[in-house]
């Protein structure tokens, strides 16, 4: 299994970054258990990827018994991760001073937009609005339009889910040194401000702009883009490097003087145009067979269905298949402890009657599916 095999995480189920962060820890082997409310029984598709590899069991957490499940849980547990408004697992009597009570080495993983205090803590949110205060969201896009949402991957995904287990996975070694575990706040306008460490830096130094589209990464250069092709689809270049720069102009046959200052920002407006009628006289295959594969750091814009059948993506097994639903692999690839996807989702509360015989409850599960304090799929 995984290189998180023997771990065990205590996942409080919602949608977006806290669920894919414990996609991420069960494709690495660790056992994730989602904790559902206890009317979301019926719920569960095949298609709800985050899911994959995980227990289900549904409690209702507002009543005592309910918490009482939850800290039982806990005593064995390595990781809980939780992506509630500061406050709500307080109020259930399921916070981490008292969870860590009961168990020292606990990881408490917490995932907000905001973080878990400052005046904007308790708001309402979504990935654009945690990448707007971040700067982020207004470093992209066209000038003089409005920023286009760049889907919700910044934020939630990348800045969210995918810290929060980067952040479990430190803590899991501070236990393993010192055995103590601890809390993390992994606020989303953090992360995804930390994924903008390089263009922060680059403004600091004077070599980034503080206006979208002005810079060598956001669009405005020339060589760094998109274009569409002769079939109307789209390719990508990023020939940044004078190497790669003078082989996109071997390739394409360029010998035109203005394009020998690639650096000068005056004439990259001019020089797009030109490009443009350049990559419409071809279509996207064609360019393909031209510039794939090459140093000139090319690529086809694919559609989603085209990506999972991309000869690379293929090759190297980028998706795969698990009851009908093509997906993303685990990722990255471990060359001794290798992730796997163990069973596809299922339905909520399907594990509810094994997990509590686990704990210790077996003679109680009738009585508190009577009180709904539990359910079962």
């Amino acid at each position: 299994m995984g290189p998180l095999k023997d771990i065990k995480v205590i996942e409080m189920a919602g949608i977006g970054p806290a669920p894919f962060c414990g996609m991420i820890l069960a494709d690495m082997g660790a056992e994730v258990i989602s904790v559902e409310r206890i009317n979301a029984v019926g719920r569960g598709s095949n298609s709800d990827i985050a899911s994959r590899g995980k227990k289900s069991m549904t409690v209702d957490i507002r009543k005592t018994e309910g918490q009482e499940i939850i800290k039982k849980l806990i005593q064995s547990a390595d990781v809980l991760i939780e992506g509630f408004r500061p406050g709500v697992m307080e109020k259930n009597n399921l916070g981490p001073d008292e969870l860590l009570k009961i168990n020292s080495k606990l990881i408490f993983g917490r995932m907000t937009g905001w973080g878990q205090n400052g005046p904007l803590s308790n708001a309402a949110g979504h990935d654009i609005n945690y990448i707007a205060l971040s700067g982020v969201l207004g470093a992209i896009g066209k000038k003089g339009s409005p920023p286009p949402p760049p889907l919700n991957l910044i934020g939630d995904f990348g800045g969210g889910g995918m810290l929060l287990a980067l952040g479990i996975c430190a803590a899991l070694n501070t236990v393993n040194k010192e055995g103590k575990g601890q809390v993390i706040d992994a606020a989303m306008t953090e992360g995804s401000a930390l994924l903008m460490s390089m263009m922060y830096g680059m403004m600091s130094s004077g070599i980034w702009t503080d206006s979208r589209d002005s810079n060598l990464l956001d669009g405005a250069a020339h060589f760094y883009g998109c274009y569409e092709c002769k079939d109307g689809k789209f390719v990508s270049i990023g020939s940044i490097e004078p190497q790669f720069y003078a082989l996109l102009r071997e390739k394409m046959n360029i010998d035109e003087k203005e394009f020998d200052n690639q650096m000068d920002k005056n004439s990259w407006p001019n020089l797009r145009i030109n490009l443009e009628q350049r990559f419409k006289e071809k279509t996207r295959e064609e360019w393909c067979e031209i510039m794939e594969g090459t140093d000139i750091c090319f690529a086809p814009v694919l559609s989603m269905e085209e990506a999972i059948n991309h000869k690379h993506n293929t090759e190297r097994n980028s998706f795969f298949t698990l009851e009908n639903v093509t997906q993303p692999s685990p990722a990255p690839k471990f060359s001794y402890t290798k992730s796997e996807v163990s069973h596809a989702p299922v339905k909520i509360g399907t594990h509810t009657e094994e997990i509590m015989k686990s704990i210790g409850y077996e003679e109680k599960i009738e009585e508190l599916l009577s009180k709904e304090i539990i359910s079962k799929s």
